[in-house]
Formats: C-alpha cells, structure tokens, sequence
C-alpha cells in the first residue's frame, strides 16, 4: 500500500465527514436546529460555518487569501437555515471544496506557500490547521446528536463495553499496513 500525505488526510478528513453523516442519519429535522442554550450553536450553524470555512479556505487557494472576501464569518452563526436539506447541502457543498481540491494536489504542492489572513502557511500546514479545525466541529456535531438521541444513540465507534470484544478481533488478524480509517469507511457493519 503506498501511502501519501495527501491519500492520508483525504482519508482523515473522510472519516469525519462520515462520522458527521451517521450523526445526521440518526436525527429529525428538528434536531438540525436544537441548541441546548442560547450561547450554544445549533447542528444547523456548526454545519454553516463549516462550510463557509471551507469554501473559503479551498477556493483557489494558490491565488487568493484562504479568507475570501467573500465570506461573511459572523453570518455563518446566523440561524436562517430553514430544512435538514439547506443543512444538508450546505455540508455536501463544503465537503465537496476540500475534496476536490485535495485531489487536484500532488506532493510537490506541499511545501507551496499559500495565505490565510495574510499569514502565510505551506499547504501541508493549511490542511493540518484544518485537520484540527473540523474535526473540532464534527465533535460538537455527535455531542449535540448524543444529547439529543440519548440512550436511542446509536455508536459511531466502538460501542461501549465492547472494547475487549473489538481488540480480539483486531488481535486476531495478521498485521498489516492499513489506515485506521478502512474499518469505518470500508466495513459494511459500520454502515
């Protein structure tokens, strides 16, 4: 299996967005917009801001500063989304900005400068700052989705006492080089 930087984080980020998708797969439409307080963000504007991040940062990003002028931060954290579906289009539509840059990218882009607020960052930084970012905000995405679901939550990991029973089985198989990332994206029981 050859590895990459690039293969690497492509499948990161892959697994944040499918963690992010089984979340949605196990919600209401009105559990979209349920913010447990009024200083809490919504699963709606977490998404919102999401992909107004990454629009910006992956928009012709050897061109133009990560952060577009285009962009209007403080109306992501607006709540004038109105269906599961704007949410849903709006995560699709992100998604999508990262990934198609991503895969346009050869190694020798790496070590490339770009901008972001003027600062500059080679592009193997700007993808680790957002490896960190969105995440960050996926987690808060499965928080709310565990709040809401309670004990009708469904696992996206290991499922909770489970541990021994899922090292056996890891345990049990020859080692190989693989990414963590295969069981999730690429196992039918996690789907």
């Amino acid at each position: 299996m050859e590895s990459t930087f690039i293969e690497s984080v492509k499948k990161q980020f892959a697994y944040y967005k499918h963690l992010g998708d089984k979340t949605f797969e196990q919600l209401q439409e009105p559990d979209f917009f349920w913010q447990f307080n009024a200083e809490s963000n919504s699963i709606a504007v977490i998404v919102k801001h999401l992909w107004g991040n990454m629009l910006s940062r992956w928009t012709d990003i050897f061109t133009t500063d990560g952060e577009k002028e285009w962009r209007n931060r403080d109306s992501e954290f607006e709540a004038d989304l109105n269906s599961a579906t704007e949410v849903l289009e709006k995560w699709e539509a992100g998604w999508n900005c990262l990934f198609n840059t991503l895969n346009s990218l050869s190694e020798s882009d790496l070590n490339k400068i770009i901008y972001i607020r003027n600062e500059g960052h080679t592009v193997q930084e700007a993808i680790n700052r957002q490896l960190a970012h969105y995440p960050y905000h996926v987690g808060q995405i499965v928080f709310i989705g565990k709040m809401i679901q309670n004990e009708k939550w469904q696992s996206l990991s290991i499922p909770r006492n489970k541990s021994n029973q899922y090292n056996a089985e890891k345990f049990s198989e020859e080692k190989q080089r693989r990414h963590f990332t295969d069981d999730f994206l690429n196992d039918k029981n996690h789907e």
